[in-house]
């Protein structure tokens, strides 16, 4: 398989839509966040199986904060009570879980269960699942430069030395790829301060359907999509063709 056709390492997913989705149905708001838990299942199931490294869920932004107090309550439960219901069998799946964001703002409840689940999952070698929660990107991007600052402060790094390598291992994800493909369900046409360094050289791919009605058959869609693209990262298309074509002969020798 040509690097074309190769499926994406790294996949981050904002998950929009619940609320309208309950809405067209005539339903409160919070019975689009439950049916959003079981697309959440299917996605994390299918891209496990087809061997993606790492899966990245948008599941709250520090946006989101300025919600009804009621709705962000349900939110948080939700997370809760699911992660008491899924992270044995996340585990028993090989899958290993992390947390990105200023979850420690919603208390020391739901902390523990976080800081639990990443420790019973921390030596699987399966795909890496990472939810954010009150995460936003300039969030990200502002920790890591304070890191950097306080390192300046103390003598263990000179200023001048600060470049983007010096950012991108304070940043949360620092320890993963850096998203292959960004999906956005719903048909919203913007990455709402989510992973805003990471995605630089991101393939985008936005899907129409809200996302509780997100199943396999779009995630196959996105695949495809991805799979169609031609990442030059800054390089002409016949110096891609180029490097492929050396690739390609490379593992023939090798075989």
């Amino acid at each position: 398989m040509d690097e074309s056709q190769q499926l994406p390492q790294h996949i981050a997913v904002i998950m929009d839509g619940n609320g309208r989705w309950a809405k067209k149905r005539f339903l409160p708001r919070f019975a689009g966040h439950r049916a959003g838990v079981e697309a959440v299942r299917r996605t994390v199931t299918a891209c496990a199986e087809k061997g993606i490294q790492a899966l990245t869920l948008f599941a709250f932004g520090n946006d989101n904060l300025q919600r009804p107090r009621e709705e962000v309550g349900y939110l948080v439960e939700l997370l809760f009570t699911s992660m008491q219901r899924e992270v044995a069998k996340l585990h028993d799946n090989n899958i290993r879980m992390r947390f990105i964001g200023n979850y420690a703002y919603f208390g020391d409840k739901l902390t523990q269960k976080i800081h639990e689940a990443e420790a019973m999952t921390a030596n699987n070698t399966g795909m890496t699942l990472v939810i954010a929660v009150n995460y936003s990107g300039r969030w990200d991007i502002t920790q890591a430069t304070q890191k950097i600052a306080q390192q300046v402060a103390d003598g263990h790094l000179q200023a001048a030395a600060i470049d983007e390598q010096s950012i991108s291992t304070h940043l949360s994800c620092a320890d993963l790829p850096d998203p292959d493909l960004f999906i956005r369900t719903s048909g919203e046409l913007r990455i709402s301060n989510f992973l805003l360094w990471q995605l630089s050289y991101t393939e985008l791919f936005f899907a129409d359907v809200y996302w509780p009605d997100f199943g396999v058959d779009e995630l196959e869609q996105a695949l495809t999509s991805f799979q169609s693209r031609q990442r030059r990262f800054g390089r002409t298309g016949e110096q891609v063709r180029v490097r492929q074509s050396q690739r390609q002969s490379e593992q023939n020798e090798i075989a």
